[in-house]
């Protein structure tokens, strides 16, 4: 092999060791994605879906009510959720009458699917913890019926940016 296509091929080998390096850093650090397994944030994200998420949301600020967000299931750390984020720190939250209540006032979710079929709490949110539900709220396994009610906020791994669907390379999208 002459010595030019030596060359040619090692700055080849260089590009995609380098593309490697730095997708794995970006995915472990910056972003990674998620594929969601079940219905329990219908409509918003379909089974199936995949949502592009951000580790770095939260580095300088808190988590807020709305935020869909991926963590380890309180029960489980094996396995990962993504669901929204109702109650906050400090928060009373109380489920009765179709309707979500922080604090004794009503909670505004156009997001819901539907209204609750169920009652839960009232709970107490400790500091650094945050209360869980999906927006497919009567198919949702999520903080009203974990044995560990609460997500701390260290366990967050990220905040869901957008979400896509899965594709295949040939035929119809699959959902």
């Amino acid at each position: 092999m002459s010595r030019k296509i030596i060359i040619e091929v090692l700055s080849w080998v260089m590009v995609f060791v380098v593309a490697f390096v730095l997708a794995t850093l970006i995915n472990k650090f910056v972003i990674f994605n998620v594929e969601v397994p079940s219905g329990s944030m219908e409509d918003t994200i379909m089974i199936g879906d995949r949502a592009v998420t951000s580790r770095l949301s939260y580095v300088f600020g808190d988590p807020a009510r709305g935020d869909i967000v991926v963590f380890p299931f309180p029960d489980d750390e094996s396995i990962d959720y993504i669901k929204r984020i109702i109650g906050l720190p400090g928060e009373t939250i109380e489920g009765r009458d179709g309707i979500v209540y922080i604090d004794g006032k009503p909670l505004a979710e156009p997001y819901v699917k539907e209204p609750l079929d169920q009652d839960f709490g009232p709970y107490l949110i400790p500091e650094n913890s945050y209360f869980m539900m999906g927006d497919n709220r009567n198919n949702s396994a999520d903080s009203r019926f974990w044995d560990n009610k609460f997500v701390v906020r260290k366990k967050i791994k990220g905040k869901a940016l957008c979400r896509y669907p899965k594709f295949t390379w040939f035929g119809k999208v699959k959902y």
